[in-house]
């Protein structure tokens, strides 16, 4: 299991608690927001994978999809480390926010084009820590709240 952070380490970890089978787990780090509520269009790639995923399966565990750059990324550069095989599963996915289409083999919900914080994901690094996803009013965006 790979997963994506930070976004992704509350589902990841419950992910993993419901897995009857030996997995190993690492992270890298992909940012296209920054501090707004939209993406920039622009992966940067701040942490690598530290394990070595050659002719193994790999579950790429993402928080939420929206514009699928970040991850179409991810999935190429995958390619680079010659994997057995790729599959994703997103706990979110915002399909009418794709740009690119991403090959998404497990989605948790669809939802609407909203932004959402809690369970790992944030706006600005605040509202990680809420014990459940809930829309962030535009309102409060703008206050920084």
């Amino acid at each position: 299991m790979i997963g994506t952070l930070k976004g992704c380490f509350a589902f990841l970890t419950f992910l993993a608690l419901e897995l009857d089978f030996d997995v190993e787990s690492d992270f890298i780090s992909a940012r296209s927001y920054g501090h707004s509520d939209r993406t920039s269009g622009r992966v940067d790639l701040f942490k690598n994978l530290s394990i070595d995923v050659r002719d193994r399966h790999v579950l790429l565990v993402e928080d939420i999809v929206d514009s699928g750059f970040t991850l179409r990324i991810l999935l190429e550069d995958f390619q680079l480390a010659k994997p057995k095989s790729v599959a994703v599963v997103a706990l979110l996915n915002k399909h009418a926010s794709h740009h690119v289409e991403v090959p998404l083999k497990y989605v948790g919900f669809d939802i609407e084009d909203d932004f959402v914080v809690g369970f790992g994901l944030d706006f600005s690094e605040k509202y990680r820590n809420l014990p459940y996803i809930a829309v962030l009013k535009r309102m409060n965006m703008n206050r920084n709240q």
